[in-house]
């Protein structure tokens, strides 16, 4: 066999194998996102987990600290968030603390059982079960976005063994100054409904302010996430009805005058979700925490700011005193 023969054969199968490689993603999409989520893990030097607590099996990511005495970060996601979403933090602590970051059961990687109830205090007891199980022989600095703020709340109020320092980042569980976000709410709708192209553009749209934070996800990709956002649409409904609408709405907000804890309390300026105004309400409950409002950031303060969301948590972590 001559040598033209033997390239151009080469040549063929390397075409065949990546037709077929383009036809398994166009296929099956999710290969796709599950490749970019493993990436923004392993970028940040998270390594994932799975653990059974509380009934649930919890899938996290953590990654050790450089020192065996560091403190032991555990950061709570929000509504429609998963782990992935700090990633970008991660990266900014550059090995200082401990991280465990988890997705909260009925979201991300972590279990869904029907009929349970995935409100603010339901997912505030399962995660004090979960700290006790990854931290059992010291309190964690509890950190918690959006939905996550609210459950972390709960959980600083009413575990406080738990807890050393708490941090809420845009977080819900107060009746903050009416905005469109929460008149949909109030209305009943899901304002982060995907389900397709135009809906997942304006669902980003809403979340950030800048427009290079915003996430990339580009076709076939984002048949997958859409796909799944149309999946989860009811379950959606059901934590939204609960934690905005239903009788536990305001409770992280209502239980925030027992958290003893040294507080960091950070808010977005642009923050078309959870109003700004919510920075006084939680500030006039939590009185001996420092107060940050970044500019030039919506609602995902630690993806789009995540260098100052670093910095304000060291301090938090350097300086905080218990009041």
């Amino acid at each position: 066999m001559t040598l033209r023969r033997k390239l151009a054969i080469a040549a063929a199968l390397v075409a065949a194998a990546l037709l077929a490689a383009l036809a398994y993603v166009v296929v099956r999409p999710q290969v796709l996102v599950d490749a970019e989520l493993a990436r923004q893990l392993r970028n940040a030097g998270l390594a994932k987990h799975v653990r059974e607590v509380a009934g649930h099996r919890w899938v996290y990511a953590e990654r050790e600290a450089d020192r065996p005495d560091a403190p032991t970060l555990v950061l709570v996601h929000g509504f429609t968030g998963i782990k992935e979403n700090w990633s970008p933090l991660a990266r900014a602590f550059d090995g200082r603390y401990r991280l465990v970051i988890p997705d909260l059961p009925g979201w991300g990687e972590s279990q869904r059982l029907p009929r349970e109830n995935y409100g603010f205090l339901a997912q505030s007891e399962r995660l004090a079960a979960f700290i006790r199980s990854v931290s059992p022989d010291k309190p964690v600095v509890l950190v918690g976005h959006s939905m996550g703020g609210g459950v972390v709340a709960l959980v600083a109020a009413g575990y406080p063994q738990l807890v050393s320092r708490v941090a809420l980042l845009d977080a819900a569980g107060v009746r903050f100054h009416d905005n469109r976000f929460g008149e949909a709410v109030l209305a009943g709708r899901n304002p982060f409904a995907v389900h397709d192209r135009a809906s997942l553009d304006q669902y980003f749209a809403i979340v950030f302010h800048r427009e290079e934070a915003k996430p990339w996800i580009p076709w076939p990709a984002d048949r997958a996430y859409i796909a799944r956002r149309v999946r989860d649409a009811a379950f959606e409904q059901a934590v939204l009805d609960r934690i905005g609408r239903g009788p536990e709405r305001f409770l992280p907000g209502d239980e925030a005058t027992r958290i003893r804890q040294p507080a960091l309390l950070l808010w977005c300026r642009q923050d078309a979700v959870i109003d700004p105004s919510a920075l006084g309400l939680y500030a006039a409950r939590i009185p001996q925490a420092t107060r940050v409002l970044l500019d030039d950031c919506g609602h995902m303060s630690l993806m789009e700011r995540p260098a100052d969301v670093a910095a304000a948590l060291d301090a938090l972590i350097e300086r905080g005193q218990p009041r």
